[in-house]
C-alpha cells in the first residue's frame, strides 16, 4: 500500500522538504560506491550505536568515542540501501510539505531535527546494550507523521495497491492510516523487547518516539495566526484551527 497524495492543498513551495530529500540522496550517492566493509565502518562511526553511550569502555575498545553525540544528527542522513532511502524520502514527500507550510521553514527544520534526536534517544533507552549501528531518517519522518495527525486529522490520503500490474487506487482517512501505522510500530517494538540477543532490522521504538514527540512538539512550533491562515481552497472540514 503506497501513499500517493494528500488532500490538503499547498500554497507555498516546500523548499525545506526538497532540501532534506536532496541531502539524503546526495549523502547516499557519496558513500554508495564504497565496499561493504568501508560502509560498515562508516555506519559504526556516524550511525547511532546505543552501546556507545551506555557502555563507554566497550566504545573505547572498538575505537569509538564515547559520549560523542554527533551521530544523533549524522545517522539521520545515512541509509542502508536504495529501498530504505526511497521509502523514507517518499513518506517525507507525502507528509512533509503540509507540516512545513503550517510551521514555516525555519521552525520545520528545528522540528525535524528535534524529533529525530528524540527518536534516537528512545532507541538508546529501549536498546541500550545493542552494538549495532542504526541509520536512517525514519525517526524524524515519524515525527512529521505525528505532526500531520495532530494538524490535519481530517485529511485524506490517496493510496495505490498494485494488483497484477494494475494500479488499484483508493482513499483512506489520514488519521486511520497514521494510527494504524503507529500501532504497528508500537506492537512490533513490544515484541522486539521480548527477543533475546542483538536488536537489528527496524528501529521500532525510534519510530514510536519520533511519532509521539512530533505529535506533541508541533503545537509549539506553529506559525502565528497572522502569519498563516487556511487558503481559500481548503475544504473547511479538513482544517482544524490549531
Amino acid at each position: 500500500m503506497f501513499p500517493l497524495q494528500s488532500s490538503i492543498p499547498l500554497r507555498t513551495t516546500p523548499l525545506v522538504t526538497w532540501v532534506l530529500i536532496g541531502l539524503n540522496a546526495l549523502f547516499f550517492l557519496l558513500y554508495s560506491g564504497l565496499d561493504p566493509d568501508q560502509i560498515q565502518i562508516l555506519f559504526h562511526h556516524l550511525g547511532l550505536v546505543p552501546a556507545r553511550y551506555t557502555h563507554p569502555e566497550w566504545a573505547r575498545q572498538v575505537g569509538l568515542l564515547p559520549y560523542d553525540f554527533s551521530p544523533f544528527l549524522t545517522s539521520m542522513f545515512l541509509h542502508g540501501g536504495v529501498m530504505h532511502l526511497v521509502g523514507n524520502m517518499w513518506t517525507l514527500w507525502i507528509f512533509g510539505p503540509n507540516v512545513e507550510e503550517r510551521m514555516g521553514r525555519v521552525r520545520f527544520v528545528l522540528f525535524y531535527l528535534l524529533t529525530g534526536i528524540a527518536a534516537a534517544g528512545v532507541h538508546i533507552w529501549t536498546n541500550g546494550n545493542s552494538t549495532l549501528p542504526t541509520v536512517g531518517a525514519s525517526g524524524a519522518i515519524a515525527g512529521v507523521m505525528g505532526a500531520y495527525l495532530t494538524l490535519f486529522p481530517r485529511a485524506r490520503i490517496l493510496f495505490m495497491i498494485p494488483i497484477f500490474f494494475y494500479p488499484f487506487l483508493f482513499v483512506w482517512p489520514a488519521a486511520l492510516y497514521l494510527v494504524y501505522w503507529f500501532g504497528l510500530q508500537f506492537f512490533s517494538g513490544a515484541f522486539s523487547l521480548l527477543a533475546a540477543g542483538q536488536v537489528g532490522g527496524v528501529a521500532w521504538w525510534a519510530h514510536v518516539g519520533g511519532f509521539l514527540s512530533g505529535a506533541g512538539l508541533c503545537r509549539f512550533l506553529l506559525c502565528r495566526p497572522r502569519q498563516w491562515n487556511p487558503p481559500d481552497d481548503y475544504p473547511s472540514y479538513l482544517y482544524r484551527g490549531l
